[in-house]
């Protein structure tokens, strides 16, 4: 597979304010291409839920946690906090952002969550409005529950529990992933290179493995990033998709292209898999508007999976 990025598209991501765009073929680099000349650590925005939710398979793995099935209270020892209501809430309740937390649309509460002096309080003081399972509502709170569980659960905080367990052994250049009283931030907070999570995406692609090391299970990665709720499916622009495990889906017929899933962050950060293809896919973009993200979205499908499945 040869290289695709040309000056008709370097137009493009200019016009639309891409900086960055990376594409790997399993652990092949495919095409690179930065608009600052060079790869940068920067912010992953939202795209690290994707990152924690790893890190979750790892410790399940590992027998650091015993399944999805555990109930949140019975580790975060939080259930005079979240009452009888709250006290089925599950791991997997908040790996599909459903726990049934009064959480408005597009995260509304997360300014209040990042001001608040104790986080995790905040989240879990959150009135209930919904059985837990039963309706999605996207929620950085419930993510940065999930971090404060793998600390509780590992001794580590994800940034060191990272380090140890998937960052070091994908031999990354540099990991920062902000945190408080310990507990890095569950919903954004980690900045990478993206070469690295590029590497990242190809070790889904290749199911688990890196250079002959299985790093996750390949039973957690085909779990994790299959549709478990529709989510934002029908949003339009069609920036979103369903969503997984901290992953969003999208399928054939929502893109018209291939069976994909992502991590999405602010303002139209990607990294997307095509399996059929064995393709994983890094757009970093300038945040300008909510909505402008289907730039991103629009050069991946209009663009540069046409190109890469032409080189075929």
């Amino acid at each position: 597979m040869t290289k695709v990025i040309n000056k008709s598209m370097i137009d493009l991501l200019e016009e639309w304010k891409i900086g960055t765009v990376i594409v790997m073929k399993k652990s092949h680099m495919v095409d690179e291409w930065y608009r600052h000349g060079e790869d940068e650590v920067g912010p992953l925005y939202s795209c690290t839920k994707s990152v924690l939710s790893a890190l979750i398979g790892i410790a399940i793995d590992q027998g650091e946690l015993q399944s999805l099935d555990q109930k949140m209270s019975d580790i975060l020892g939080c259930s005079e906090i979240v009452g009888a209501e709250g006290d089925t809430i599950t791991i997997k309740h908040l790996l599909t952002m459903t726990p049934g937390f009064d959480w408005p649309d597009f995260d509304k509460p997360y300014k209040a969550l990042r001001a608040s002096q104790d986080p995790i309080t905040f989240a879990l003081k959150q009135p209930i409005i919904h059985d837990p399972g039963q309706a999605y509502t996207y929620n950085s709170g419930g993510s940065h529950l999930l971090s404060a569980i793998l600390t509780k659960a590992t001794g580590m905080s994800a940034l060191q529990y990272g380090k140890k367990h998937l960052f070091e052994p994908l031999q990354f250049r540099a990991a920062k992933w902000s945190e408080r009283n310990g507990i890095s931030e569950g919903g954004t907070g980690l900045s990478l290179c993206g070469q690295d999570l590029a590497k990242f995406g190809a070790l889904f692609i290749q199911e688990g493995v890196w250079e002959g090391q299985r790093i996750i299970s390949g039973d957690w990665i085909k779990d994790s990033t299959r549709l478990h709720h529709r989510g934002l499916m029908n949003y339009e622009p069609p920036i979103y998709g369903g969503y997984g495990y901290h992953w969003w889906c999208s399928p054939f017929e929502h893109n018209e292209m291939a069976d994909c899933y992502f991590a999405f962050g602010h303002g139209g950060q990607y990294l997307l898999m095509i399996p059929e293809f064995d393709l994983s896919i890094v757009i970093r973009k300038q945040i300008t508007k909510r909505n402008d993200a289907i730039y991103s979205r629009k050069f991946i499908f209009e663009h540069l999976v046409p190109a890469l499945l032409s080189d075929q």
